[in-house]
């Protein structure tokens, strides 16, 4: 699937993409639930892809430690949110190769409370949706122990020192 970086834009400054958002608790996840809602999000991709559609599709875990996985059809690594950004990357005569990134979003995943990695082409994932199925699930599973197990770093407190005039 390829799009050009004016309509990209478009769409998604309109919203004109596909949209869902599923909410968990960390007391109903496991691994069966983990890889139901991973290939359930590569195949509304799949079902985008067919439309000729952008996607997001997000996956909320409440609880003590919250954390949204998103997956965002993109022809640069930027979320939705930066989508003004895009035009700075490239021209509006190309046809650009449309990416599935996806999102961590937590302030316990690092310091800045996001993390975007691409999982892979639409078309590569269209192809082969089983093995992105178990990819992603995989992936959410390893940022869920970081969500886990982070540790935010201690405040930094600034201390002023004088000198003493002799």
């Amino acid at each position: 699937m390829k799009i050009k970086q004016e309509l990209i834009i478009k769409k998604i400054e309109e919203q004109d993409y596909l949209q869902d958002l599923e909410t968990v608790k960390y007391s109903e996840l496991n691994k069966t639930k983990i890889k139901n809602f991973a290939e359930k999000m590569i195949q509304e991709v799949v079902q985008a892809a067919k439309h000729d559609s952008l996607i997001q599709t997000q996956l909320a875990v409440a609880g003590q430690r919250p954390v949204t996985f998103a997956l965002e059809s993109n022809i640069i690594n930027l979320p939705f949110a930066n989508y003004k950004k895009i035009s700075n990357f490239g021209n509006n005569e190309e046809d650009y190769e449309v990416n599935i990134y996806f999102e961590t979003i937590s302030e316990y995943v690092n310091v800045s409370g996001f993390r975007i990695d691409i999982l892979g082409s639409v078309s590569e994932i269209e192809a082969e949706p089983d093995k992105y199925s178990k990819a992603l699930a995989n992936d959410i599973e390893e940022k869920l122990k970081v969500v886990r197990s982070y540790e935010k770093p201690a405040t930094k407190t600034s201390k002023k020192t004088t000198k003493k005039e002799s």
